[in-house]
């Protein structure tokens, strides 16, 4: 069933959208930045939980110092990305960063878990959560005209 309003946008229109459908996108563009931010901030745990998909080298993940880095760094955009939910459309660059840094870290992750050294469990575990949310966001990015 196809919603309308009394003044739907030309773009809209234009496009065969109509408003209704429009909103749904930025909720599930809202709730995809919130679940992915929290996700991030969810790095250091999932190292502990499932090492061998989520860390790079033995032992705890405190004693990388390479870990903690990425930690940090993966924490930092998390709490940036809960905060841009709140105006997706304000906060374009960093969604288009998440989604273009994740394809690059995916894409060299994957390249070097064939490099030996046991680390194929990436391929099941951190590269394709990456993919996916370069795939989300710029699917939802996309679908807003959130531009790049």
């Amino acid at each position: 069933m196809r919603r309308h309003t009394l003044n739907p946008s030309p773009f809209d229109k234009a496009q065969g959208e109509d408003v209704g459908e429009h909103m749904d996108s930025e909720k599930l563009l809202r709730l995809a930045l919130v679940v992915f931010g929290a996700i991030f901030l969810l790095v250091y745990p999932l190292a502990i939980i499932w090492p061998s998909g989520w860390a790079w080298h033995q032992g705890a993940p405190y004693e990388s110092e390479y870990f903690m880095m990425i930690v940090g760094v993966y924490a930092t955009l998390g709490v940036f990305l809960i905060r841009a939910a709140k105006d997706p459309k304000a906060n374009a660059s960093l969604i288009w960063f998440a989604v273009w840094s994740s394809i690059v870290h995916a894409g060299i992750m994957a390249v070097q878990s064939f490099n030996g050294g046991g680390h194929m469990g990436h391929l099941l575990g951190d590269v394709p959560a990456l993919i996916l949310v370069a795939l989300v966001f710029g699917l939802l990015a996309k679908t807003q005209k959130i531009a790049t």
